[in-house]
């Protein structure tokens, strides 16, 4: 289908999923063009990369060269409302306009593909996949759902591209889209109750995640972290299904494992394969969980056990997942996209376990109006982990506002003394004049654009504070 057309018009192109893909195509010799909302890094990213983008919905600003159905296919985000002008005028103009997640379809149809499925840890997992593949010198392209520090990039392609590339791709449940793929290998690390604005119960979050294991190709695997229960229609014929767990009885588990304020180490124990005194200097019990699983991955892919443990070594992570931005002697900032009480709690956990004797002051911006009214006890009770919270507002993304629905429900529930709301402002103001010895900023809104600036002030009073040390001394 794709080889028909000459130009592809992206609506929403700013996502993080969306720009990886437009950065493939651009690559491709495809002319690529696109709308956004708001002007980002990654916006300015790709328009140093030679992609124009304009951002006002206005249908005067689609290009001659992209008004004709036969040449020009237009991908875009579900997030874009169903009011969105150039969008309808695409559709009534009988263009073919697509899903990105159909896009992918269409992509890793006839490839080797590797789908990273789960309620938390796509990017991770999908990350470390595609880190270990490209760091052992195989063939591989991954669209990713956040920047590689490794790679400055959420788009890994293949030096030689060819029917033999290993495709790694996240399998996103927002509005059932990981139904378009058809993976050869699966991977399902969590499921939670999400998204309730489209699948209403935990249920039918549960069904859509069967009918995502269905989409396996044949003689394919599946891994699937252990307790984690799909109920009895799950598919068993001509599948191959492997467990993995954390310090528990599974196909693939991980062992010994130690945290220390540099990384975490484990062992990878299986039937056939042990691989001893792993380091992940990407911090986490739930990256543990990740790495366990990329492994099996990648010994599915015959890629020999000791070059997966250097790989590993080697792995920097994703930015805004258990980023660290400031690590110094009395202060350590680290930020995290968290969004959901389960993220939330596994991140904290592992925060106090690196650093149990330091007081954590937790930055949270809660995500969705409705995702804070769905799940306001557990935001409650991950947030009470932290020794000192500050809210900020809801961010809404896609979503008007609920009436009633605001921070402040979060604050009255949250069992710790030491709580607050503050404005962005505010938080500067905070951090500048009160004793902070690691900080976490956590949430997938704008909350993310703040990270530098809170940056550069805790390092500036890192630095303030040396050098009043020597003062003293002198």
């Amino acid at each position: 289908m794709l080889e028909k057309f000459k130009n592809i018009y992206f609506v929403g192109i700013g996502g993080i999923g969306m720009s990886a893909l437009a950065r493939w195509f651009n690559t491709h010799q495809y002319q690529v063009i696109g709308y956004d909302r708001t002007a980002s890094p990654l916006t300015d990213q790709l328009q140093r990369e030679g992609i124009v983008i304009h951002f006002e919905d206005d249908i005067d600003l689609i290009p001659a060269d992209f008004r004709d159905p036969a040449t020009t296919l237009v991908v875009y985000t579900p997030a874009i409302p169903a009011t969105h002008e150039q969008l309808n005028f695409f559709r009534d103009k009988h263009f073919q306009v697509k899903k990105r997640a159909e896009v992918l379809g269409f992509l890793t149809r006839d490839r080797f593909t590797v789908a990273v499925a789960g309620t938390h840890g796509k990017t991770s997992t999908s990350s470390m996949i595609a880190h270990i593949i490209h760091y052992t010198k195989k063939n591989c392209t991954a669209f990713l759902g956040g920047i590689l520090q490794d790679y400055e990039s959420n788009l890994i392609l293949s030096e030689k591209p060819d029917k033999e590339t290993v495709v790694v791709v996240e399998a996103d449940e927002f509005d059932r889209s990981f139904l378009h793929l058809h993976p050869d290998v699966a991977i399902l690390n969590s499921i939670d109750a999400d998204h309730l604005d489209i699948y209403q119960n935990e249920q039918s979050v549960v069904e859509a995640y069967v009918a995502f294991t269905q989409k396996i190709k044949t003689n394919g695997s599946l891994f699937i972290k252990k307790d984690l229960d799909l109920g009895s229609n799950l598919r068993k014929d001509e599948l191959l299904i492997k467990s993995f767990a954390l310090e528990q009885v599974a196909d693939y588990q991980a062992q010994a494992i130690k945290a220390r304020p540099e990384a975490f180490y484990f062992d990878f124990v299986s039937e056939n394969i042990t691989i001893k005194n792993i380091q992940l200097k990407v911090p986490g019990y739930h990256n543990i969980a990740n790495a366990t699983v990329s492994i099996a991955t990648a010994l599915a892919l015959d890629i020999e056990p000791d070059k997966i443990k250097e790989a590993l070594a080697a792995y920097k992570g994703v930015k805004r997942r258990f980023e660290y931005i400031l690590q110094e002697d009395n202060i350590t900032y680290i930020d995290d996209y968290a969004h959901h009480p389960t993220e939330i709690e596994v991140f904290l956990q592992s925060v106090k376990a690196m650093f149990p004797d330091k007081k954590i002051t937790a930055i949270f911006q809660p995500h969705l109006f409705t995702r804070t009214r769905d799940f306001l006890e557990g935001f409650a009770e991950s947030l009470s982990l932290a020794d000192e919270l500050i809210l900020l507002d809801i961010y809404p993304a896609r979503e008007l506002p609920i009436e009633g629905v605001t921070s402040q429900l979060i604050l009255d529930k949250v069992s710790i003394a030491n709580k607050r709301l503050c404005s962005k402002e505010e938080i500067y103001t905070f951090l500048e004049k009160n004793h902070t010895e690691v900080v976490v900023t956590i949430g997938a809104g704008d909350i993310g654009r703040m990270v530098e600036n809170i940056g550069t002030l805790l390092k500036q009073r890192y630095v303030r504070q040396e050098e009043d040390k020597k003062q003293i001394k002198i």
